[in-house]
C-alpha cells in the first residue's frame, strides 16, 4: 500500500484521495521541469498544470519559480480538494489556484506561457474496476491527442509544454506530436537504473514556424550499479528530498 503522504524539504504531499500517487519518476520530472523553467528566468506570467493530482508538480515548479501564478486543473473532485489542502499547507494558495474541471471544458480568459503535465500512461491497456484510477492511469477521460489539442489552444505562441511520457510508446507519441504541429525542444530518456532499459521520457514541446533541427535525445538514470541514486538524480532532487 502506498504511503499516505510524502514529506519534502518545503512541503508535504498527502495522497489519500488522489488516484495518481506520488512516484519517483514523477518527482524527477517535476524537478527537471522546474529547473528548466527557472534557468530561463521567465518574466512574471501564468502557467498551467494539467491533471495536478496531489498538486505535486505545481508545488515543485512553484518552489523554484515563486513569482508566477499557476492554474492547477484536476478532473476528480476528491483529488482537487486534496491538492488544495497540500497547497494551503505549503503556504502557496495565493500562487497556485486549483480548478476542479475537465481540461476539455476548461476555458480561461488567457493563454499560458508554460504548460506542464504528467498525463495518463496506459491508453489502450487493460483497465481495473476503479473509475478514478482508470481516469488517472488509462486516459479514460483524456486521450493523448486530446491533451495536445487542448495545449495547442491554451499555449501562447512562444510558450513551452513539459510532459512526462512512457518510453515504450515513444515512436507513436512523437508522431502524434508532429501531427499536432509541435516540435520537440528537449527529449530526455529515463532509466530506472543504469543497467535497465528506458521506461520514461521527459520532453519539452514548442511551436515552430521554421523546420526544426534534429534533437538528439539525452538520458538520465535514477539508480546506479550499487542501487544508489545517481549524481544527476541527486542534483535535480537535492532541493526537494529530505535526505539528499
Amino acid at each position: 500500500m502506498a504511503n499516505s503522504y510524502f514529506r519534502y524539504k518545503q512541503f508535504t504531499s498527502h495522497q489519500d484521495q488522489s488516484a495518481m500517487k506520488v512516484t519517483t519518476d514523477g518527482c524527477l520530472f517535476g524537478a527537471w521541469a522546474a529547473k528548466a523553467i527557472h534557468e530561463r528566468k521567465p518574466e512574471q506570467g501564468r502557467w498551467l498544470d494539467i491533471g495536478t493530482g496531489t498538486g505535486l508538480l505545481s508545488l515543485m515548479v512553484a518552489q523554484q519559480n515563486p513569482d508566477n501564478l499557476i492554474d492547477a486543473v484536476e478532473i476528480e473532485m476528491a483529488a482537487a480538494e486534496e491538492a488544495r489542502k497540500n497547497i494551503h499547507g505549503a503556504g502557496k494558495e495565493k500562487q497556485i489556484i486549483v480548478h476542479q474541471a475537465d481540461i476539455k471544458q476548461f476555458h480561461p480568459a488567457h493563454q499560458y506561457d508554460i504548460i506542464f503535465s504528467n498525463p495518463p500512461f496506459y491508453e489502450k491497456e487493460l483497465k481495473g474496476n476503479n473509475t478514478e484510477k482508470n481516469k488517472a492511469h488509462h486516459n479514460e477521460g483524456l486521450l493523448f491527442h486530446q491533451l495536445l489539442a487542448c495545449c495547442k489552444q491554451l499555449l501562447k505562441k512562444q510558450g513551452s509544454i513539459f510532459l512526462l511520457l512512457p518510453y515504450k510508446r515513444e515512436k507513436e507519441l512523437l508522431e502524434k506530436i508532429k501531427e499536432t504541429g509541435f516540435v520537440v525542444h528537449q527529449h530526455i530518456r529515463v532509466r530506472p537504473a543504469v543497467r535497465l532499459d528506458y521506461f520514461r521520457m521527459m520532453i519539452e514541446l514548442q511551436f515552430k514556424a521554421e523546420a526544426p533541427g534534429i534533437i538528439v535525445p539525452g538520458e538520465l538514470a535514477v539508480k546506479d550499479e550499487t542501487d544508489q541514486y545517481t549524481p544527476d538524480f541527486i542534483e535535480l532532487l537535492r532541493d526537494y528530498y529530505l535526505y539528499l
